[in-house]
């Protein structure tokens, strides 16, 4: 009999089953009336009396590990028969389109991108300023048309708390706080008080850049923005750059790319010149680094800013601005292989 039990045990331990009517099955064959323990304790009575003790014993941990294991077969199917692990819960009865990413947000990481390739790092700032870092340190004069509220968002009626008409305050309180060289881009949102139509908005966003280190030059400058413009246009794209104005850069210049649609012969887009403006630029104001305390006769650097927005239009002719803003999800639909 001991053998019988041992061969059993053994039955036991590999027992295993894929649905609750295989763990019947296993009930029956060996706890039914007519099962495999139940014939055993009925030759139980045939054991002699100087062994029915250990026997019996031997017999009744037989039957309770049996129906042990049986038992968390049974409990195992039927925990995994109600709860369906892959299932979410917190989903909605009715199917959920996948979104895609902002066409701003696409474009904004490939400028970034672009001039972390050349050792440039992120650099952020509040969106509420005050006046020295978005217009003082940047050498604005007190009468300069930008600080009419025309132009610019006050907060309160207060003249010194303004929404940052530019990220340039950014550059303002990095160069306050950090010895150079300085070597970072700034990208962000910028509010002005414009009217809304299909070429302005009230809001939107930028990314300049700024280096400032010994010694460098507006050769560095032209260098660094004809790598970003055939990184973002392409291996063939062209540059120009023109004179222009900026309180807190001198010399400035505005740059134009060769019009990415007619390759530079002209077209309706690029108005039939070739060539399309992109951004402006110049070497920092000797002004603007004194005022950050930063030595102008040992220290130069450049500084470019250009609009996402239009960088954006450039990539995937956009013509009105406002649908950046408007969530229509058709249009942001059209940007799903954009990234």
């Amino acid at each position: 009999m001991i053998n019988k039990i041992n061969q059993i045990k053994e039955e036991l331990e590999g027992l295993s089953a894929t649905d609750l009517g295989a763990v019947e099955e296993l009930r029956i064959k060996y706890l039914s009336k007519k099962g495999a323990i139940s014939l055993l304790f009925n030759d139980f009575r045939t054991v002699s009396a100087d062994q029915k003790k250990a026997m019996g014993q031997a017999l009744n941990e037989l039957k309770n590990y049996a129906t042990e294991r049986i038992n968390a077969l049974r409990e195992s199917l039927e925990t995994a028969d109600t709860v369906d692990l892959s299932l979410d819960l917190t989903r909605t009865p009715a199917p959920i389109a996948l979104g895609s990413r902002h066409p701003l947000s696409i474009v904004k990481e490939e400028i970034i991108s672009i001039f972390s390739r050349l050792g440039f790092t992120v650099a952020e700032g509040p969106e509420i300023e005050d006046d020295w870092h978005v217009f003082s340190s940047l050498n604005f004069a007190a009468d300069h048309p930008a600080r009419d509220m025309q132009d610019t968002f006050f907060i309160q009626r207060n003249p010194d708390v303004l929404l940052r008409t530019h990220t340039s305050s950014v550059q303002s309180r990095v160069m306050e706080h950090t010895e150079p060289p300085i070597r970072i881009i700034c990208p962000g949102r910028v509010y002005r008080n414009e009217a809304i139509s299909a070429r302005a908005h009230c809001f939107f966003h930028q990314v300049e850049a700024l280096y400032v280190d010994k010694n460098v030059s507006f050769a560095d400058l032209r260098q660094t923005l004809l790598y970003f413009a055939r990184e973002m246009f392409g291996p063939e794209t062209q540059i120009r750059l023109r004179p222009s104005y900026f309180p807190f850069t001198e010399p400035s210049a505005e740059m134009d790319i060769s019009c990415n649609l007619c390759g530079g012969k002209g077209c309706s887009f690029c108005k039939h010149t070739g060539w399309v403006e992109i951004l402006g630029c110049g070497m920092v104001d000797p002004n603007v680094l004194e005022s950050c305390g930063i030595d102008s006769k040992e220290y130069s650097g450049f500084a470019l800013g250009m609009g996402v927005e239009r960088i954006t239009n450039l990539k995937y002719q956009v013509k009105d601005l406002r649908m950046f803003s408007e969530n229509d999800k058709r249009f942001l639909e059209e940007f799903q292989s954009a990234h």
